[in-house]
């Protein structure tokens, strides 16, 4: 498989003590690229660093609603020029988490909003986050389609109704280790049946979302990019396809979203 993980948190400090090896052990699975999710401001900043120092990276510069109220004017000022980067190939991660509320929904529309025009002005898609917000998200996202360049739904958890709201606002879909959780998947392994493969993206969002299924977990259930085949078949599984159509499918979809070659 050639693939791309669309979401991986490499900056995370549980990768400090080996970030090299799990690259490696990405690259030989078949684990070529990835694509770094920012989640603030300094996120945003380390993984356009790191991907700056290795080809096969690239970044993501945004504020994740849990930090929604640390974004000030200054705060956006920096985000939009991040955004403008050549190593920063989406907007996000964005959107709206009402699970958590560690930030107070006014303060994560207001983030959303910001972000979303800061898509439409750089003309980058937005990498996009949702969790128990379904009606408020995609009322804001309704309001600024027209103008953005794509987006995905990165880390997809929902059901079929939400499924195919998505895909008639045109969004891709990121399927992460979630499908492989037989207490909390079920939903989703119905509704990728669902998901057309021109809209499909794979990713780990490691360090989180281990695969639950996995015959000999991690130590300290870390999840790392080398982990995505293991996704990828899961869900060429409950989409009733091929894995192998399956990863080149997803490569191809993040390869025209994101702009990489």
């Amino acid at each position: 498989m050639d693939l791309i993980d669309i979401g991986a948190n490499l900056t995370h400090d549980s990768f400090d003590p080996d970030r090299p090896q799990v690259m490696a052990r990405a690259a030989a699975a078949g684990v070529r690229r990835m694509v770094i999710t920012g989640t603030t401001v300094s996120a945003s900043r380390q993984a356009l660093a790191l991907a700056a120092e290795h080809p096969q990276l690239s970044a993501t510069a945004g504020i994740h609603p849990h930090h929604a109220s640390e974004l000030d004017a200054a705060a956006l000022a920096e985000l939009d020029d991040l955004a403008q980067t050549d190593g920063i190939v989406a907007v996000g991660e964005c959107g709206l988490d009402y699970f958590r509320n560690f930030s107070e929904p006014g303060d994560q529309r207001r983030a959303f909003t910001a972000q979303l025009e800061i898509g439409i002005t750089t003309g980058k898609p937005v990498f996009l986050h949702q969790r128990d917000a379904h009606a408020d998200f995609t009322a804001i996202l309704r309001e600024h389609l027209g103008d953005l360049s794509g987006g995905v739904a990165h880390c997809f958890t929902g059901n079929v109704d939400e499924l195919q709201t998505y895909l008639e606002l045109g969004l891709h879909i990121g399927i992460t280790g979630w499908i492989c959780d037989e207490r909390r998947g079920q939903a989703l392994q119905a509704a990728v049946r669902e998901l057309p493969l021109d809209r499909v993206m794979v990713e780990t969002d490691a360090p989180y979302l281990v695969p639950r299924d996995m015959p000999d977990p991690p130590r300290g259930r870390r999840n790392e990019p080398a982990f995505l085949p293991h996704i990828v078949r899961a869900t060429a599984t409950y989409m009733d396809c091929d894995p192998s159509a399956l990863a080149k499918a997803a490569t191809r979809n993040s390869e025209r979203l994101f702009g990489l070659s």
